[in-house]
């Protein structure tokens, strides 16, 4: 059983939530919003399953539920943001209106985001700034999930990139990867729900497959591309954390629980002008080589399929998920 949402409900349920966990007005409408998108996206490990860790985070003070953002720009096209150990989207909000401003002006510039939380889906926020007119690349570092290759103890995240372009005539065109060989969100929605996840994705504590992702999540993610995904892994945690300053994967305390303190991990996002002539049609071209051979998509191509249902017919939240929702509602504790 399920009940049905128009878009504005699910976010106005789930910024309910939040504001009676201690979240303030602007955070939580900020949250809401990127949930309730990556639930329509079909990202359900970035979507509605975050939802109670979020809550129980704020009220321990795990995420500063009232940080405000704070921008410093130490040179003219590097924009650092201070997340404040509060929730990653006020902080990329910022970001990306920064970047929007500065990016035609100087060409190329680059947010790195700090003292921040799970980002969720970063294929949404770059698409934001592709539909100004500009081309984006965001990694992010996350808690130890992934042991470099060889090894046995996990260093780094799970540690996603994205990318987005604007297009002449449609919508963005967006790519967004994890570098484990799924996302761990997905693991963690699949051991919420009491199902099994399918060998290859991850390792028990011990080292061995296992389809448990209650025993994934003890143990270690398998990298995308074996020894290239760790090592692509490895420059995601210097360009996400090194260089800005954040928490590395292996310094960082968990997303899903309330104990310990702030994860306190990092983003980064560059945004380019489009700075040749004629690059809108250059990269027609070479979507239309791809589309050519039958059998072929492009990626992303299913979501606005998705959001225009969603728009028009509204979301289904699950009963099991709607009284978790409700249970963080005022007079529900």
């Amino acid at each position: 059983m399920s009940e049905l949402f128009t878009v504005d409900a699910a976010e106005a349920l789930i910024r309910d939530a939040l504001l009676a966990s201690d979240v303030s007005p602007a955070n939580a409408t900020s949250v809401a919003r990127a949930l309730v998108a990556a639930e329509i996206d079909g990202q359900k490990g970035h979507g509605f399953s975050r939802l109670a860790a979020y809550a129980a985070q704020a009220r321990a003070g795990k995420v500063a539920g009232h940080a405000v953002p704070r921008i410093t720009r130490p040179f003219a096209a590097a924009i650092l943001v201070d997340a404040g150990n509060g929730f990653a989207f006020p902080a990329i909000d910022a970001a990306i209106d920064a970047l929007a401003e500065t990016a035609p002006e100087t060409g190329i510039a680059m947010a790195g985001i700090r003292r921040s939380h799970h980002c969720g889906q970063l294929g949404a926020h770059v698409e934001r700034l592709a539909e100004r007119g500009l081309i984006a690349l965001m990694v992010a570092n996350s808690p130890k999930a992934m042991a470099p290759w060889g090894g046995s103890r996990a260093v780094f995240g799970t540690n996603p990139i994205a990318f987005a372009t604007p297009r002449e005539g449609a919508a963005p065109l967006v790519i967004d990867l994890s570098l484990s060989k799924v996302a761990r969100g997905r693991i963690m929605a699949a051991a919420q729900a009491g199902q099994s996840i399918p060998e290859g994705w991850a390792l028990d504590a011990g080292g061995r497959p296992t389809t448990d992702p209650a025993a994934a999540l003890a143990g270690t993610m398998i990298p995308l591309g074996d020894a290239k995904g760790a090592a692509l892994a490895l420059v995601v945690e210097i360009l996400s954390a090194s260089l800005i300053g954040a928490n590395h994967a292996f310094e960082a305390s968990s997303f899903f629980d309330a104990e310990g303190p702030p994860p306190g991990v990092g983003q980064t996002i560059i945004a380019f002008r489009p700075g040749v002539e004629g690059y809108g049609a250059r990269l027609e071209t070479l979507l239309r080589a791809i589309l050519s051979q039958e059998g072929t998509r492009l990626p992303g191509a299913g979501k606005a399929a998705a959001r225009r249902r969603a728009a028009e017919a509204g979301l289904e939240i699950p009963e099991e998920r709607l009284r978790e929702i409700r249970a963080l509602l005022p007079g529900a504790r």
